[in-house]
């Protein structure tokens, strides 16, 4: 572990923000340019080809991807012993927003970007695999980014892979080595009917969930329909990307909250 006030190159570790099974986030201050910055840096015991490969591909992949939704990368390299990738410092992720109140105008908003990201994500065929509250990072003017790449794969039609993903938020057949576009989209619906519901359903899915007495007095049937289609068990009752959600979510965004 990084001790605060250690230096790393031309960042000072300040804190320590979460640790993962492959790496930690740090918040640092860049000496040089005079800013605070996370640093996601994969832990010393990993740090051997085999997994080094991996946070080299999260980093090309990222390089794709140029998105306001989406949590850039500023830099990678190596220093001394560790292997640093430097990113935006957030103000929280949206699961520790979630412990607070939302307005379902707000949630809605939240929703947009959320899906905007990973809309453009699929556009590139670039399947993130991880998608949950914690992997959405907050800025200033309520802006929402997607990060944590770690797990992504460029989706080449069908793909088998090690499990992946969040207990709680992958989708069954992520679950069982076979992620697919519409693995994303069943993860987003989780994210929608949490933000709206306050709860979140679990396997085997049975509708209606938890809190859905709640997504009826906050949501219009159209937005209660689209949650439930992401949230299908099989993939091929979900809309196939996040593309298609993004789209039906616009066509029914501006009656998508029940008039008080």
């Amino acid at each position: 572990m990084l001790r605060a006030r250690q230096r790393l190159g031309k960042y000072r570790i300040e804190r320590r923000l979460a640790d993962g099974p492959l790496a930690s986030v740090y918040q640092a201050y860049d000496t040089i340019h005079g800013v605070s910055v996370a640093l996601k840096i994969p832990h010393q015991k990993l740090m051997d080809d085999y997994f080094l490969a991996d946070f080299r591909k999260e980093v090309r992949l990222l390089a794709r991807l140029d998105h306001p939704n989406i949590l850039a990368i500023q830099n990678a390299d190596f220093i001394g012993d560790y292997f640093v990738i430097a990113m935006p410092l957030g103000e929280e992720n949206l699961a520790e927003r979630l412990t607070r109140r939302i307005s379902s105008a707000k949630a809605l908003d939240f929703s947009h970007q959320l899906l905007s990201g990973a809309a453009h994500a699929h556009r590139h065929r670039i399947l993130h695999c991880d998608i949950k509250p914690d992997n959405f990072i907050l800025f200033p003017d309520n802006r929402v980014r997607l990060s944590d790449f770690g797990f992504a794969r460029v989706f080449r039609g069908r793909m088998q892979a090690s499990g992946s993903g969040t207990v709680g938020y992958v989708a069954p057949e992520q679950a069982m080595g076979r992620p697919v576009l519409a693995s994303d989209v069943f993860s987003l619906g989780l994210v929608l009917y949490r933000l709206f519901a306050g709860t979140l359903p679990s396997w085997p899915y049975d509708w209606p969930g938890p809190g859905y007495r709640r997504l009826k007095q906050k949501l219009h049937p159209d937005m209660i329909a689209l949650i439930r289609r992401a949230i299908e068990v099989k993939p091929v009752r979900r809309y196939p990307d996040a593309r298609k959600m993004l789209n039906a979510f616009e066509r029914i965004q501006r009656h998508a909250i029940r008039a008080p």
